[in-house]
């Protein structure tokens, strides 16, 4: 279950920052990557899904990381969605367009 709900974030994220999933779960430090990949680990946790979940989810895309990335990325994400507005919208988009259980 935990896997859907991380994969519909992931294809939500993507069509948000006008990405594909390859392009996502790509090793790349390129902004708009890392940026989407910040947002889906915050949408992730704030669900929550455990943070080794999400390792394992990660993996399997194709992108092996570490607890730490994943932690940095969340409380990075989670302090631009606090005050840039146009981050905020697309959290609350997603949110909204996931279904909740």
């Amino acid at each position: 279950m935990k896997k859907k709900i991380f994969m519909q974030y992931a294809d939500a994220v993507a069509e948000q920052f006008h990405l594909s999933l390859d392009q996502m779960f790509e090793k790349s430090k390129r902004r708009e990557c890392v940026d989407a990949r910040q947002m889906l680990y915050y949408l992730c946790m704030e669900r929550p899904i455990r943070v080794s979940y999400i390792q394992r989810f990660m993996e399997e895309e194709g992108l092996a990381l570490c607890h730490s990335t994943i932690i940095h990325g969340y409380k990075r994400a989670k302090k631009i969605i606090e005050s840039d507005k146009d981050f905020i919208h697309i959290a609350k988009n997603i949110e909204e367009g996931i279904c909740t259980p």
